[in-house]
């Protein structure tokens, strides 16, 4: 809580301290302290009161007019909440060596997410190594992205809303039915408006990656077979290079293709890397970030089989200190677009 200065008591009284002091708590448990304000209420679609009944769409931090269907409702993308696992060596007579997955080690214990799997679900709920998390991709921004689900310290579950803003998968907690962005984890609308969730360090790498990184590591397969097209992509030819953004309105970026992919990295968002370039160099540091790229992935999004899309390569990012100690840094490999639009004055390293 912050400290009321003691001329401010004596100004205001006892009883005018208290009420500043509940202000200041309710603001900072509401998660709305930092730099977003509420807006004022505004008119909205009432069949969002009918698909969720629990959220209150009163309290938003971005314009509904920003907020688009993506086609199909809430739920029509189906999250996975009881994901099934196989070994490595079961998954293997299931999976190409370049498929991309998410790789994710968390307390020792590793498990693969492939994108053919999330292509068709785009949030997996999982607990792994005792951590809480929700496991996401959205295909139109190629954002890949692992939440711990704990907010105000209770463990959340997520669902696909159906909505879209700035061309990423908006997503819904089942506790509250506030909306939260996927790209930057934070709720833009309901009771946790403002607060946002912890990211967690992952890759998308090839599976084969994956299994030499962790050779006792689990791999995520369907449910059930045959509810989805597993292995197909829907989105065939989507991030060619002169490919345009779906469902979306804002501005392009200047000087590189909308669609080329670039990475991101958390505390360093002021600038983004082309992976064009970490592929032509193998190896970037800047400050204390080590990015590097290894041929060997499939693109989920270029053809319509995703083991025969084409190779994308693997990046690695990581933090080195000075004593050399590599620990893997929290990052998103997305399109040049989605960065332009989501961070403001940005620079893209090409």
């Amino acid at each position: 809580m912050q400290d009321v200065p003691l001329i401010f008591i004596r100004k205001l009284g006892l009883a005018a301290v208290a009420a500043v002091t509940l202000t200041l708590l309710t603001t900072l448990w509401n998660g709305v302290a930092s730099a977003q304000t509420l807006l004022p209420a505004q008119d909205y679609p009432r069949s969002w009161d009918r698909e969720f009944p629990l959220g209150d769409f009163s309290r938003s931090i971005v314009d509904y007019g920003e907020i688009l269907s993506g086609g199909p409702p809430r739920d029509g993308i189906p999250a996975i909440d009881a994901p099934k696992f196989v070994s490595i060596a079961e998954a293997t007579e299931r999976y190409a060596p370049t498929e991309p997955v998410i790789g994710l080690e968390v307390n020792g214990e590793a498990r693969a997410y492939p994108l053919q799997v999330l292509t068709w679900h785009e949030i997996t709920n999982d607990v792994i190594g005792g951590v809480p998390v929700a496991v996401t991709y959205c295909p139109l921004c190629n954002a890949a992205i692992v939440f711990d689900t704990r907010v105000n310290g209770v463990a959340h579950s997520f669902g696909v809303s159906g909505r879209l803003r700035k061309s990423d998968m908006i997503m819904y907690d089942r506790e509250t039915e506030s909306w939260w962005q996927q790209f930057s984890g934070e709720a833009l609308v309901g009771d946790h408006v403002g607060q946002k969730l912890t990211k967690l360090p992952s890759r998308i790498e090839s599976f084969e990656r994956f299994t030499q990184r962790f050779p006792e590591g689990r791999v995520l397969v369907p449910t059930r077979e045959g509810q989805r097209p597993y292995g197909r992509n829907p989105y065939r030819s989507y991030d060619a290079e002169n490919g345009r953004p779906f469902l979306y309105r804002g501005d392009l970026p200047e000087g590189i293709p909308p669609m080329a992919r670039v990475i991101i990295v958390e505390g360093y968002e002021d600038r983004a890397y082309a992976m064009s370039l970490i592929a032509e160099r193998g190896t970037l540091r800047d400050g204390p970030i080590e990015l590097s790229w290894t041929a060997g992935q499939n693109s989920a999004l270029d053809t319509s089989e995703i083991a025969e899309g084409r190779d994308v390569g693997n990046i690695v990012v990581q933090t080195v200190d000075a004593s050399g100690t590599r620990r893997d840094a929290v990052h998103d490999v997305t399109f040049a677009f989605v960065y332009t639009v989501f961070i403001d004055g940005g620079t893209i390293v090409q």
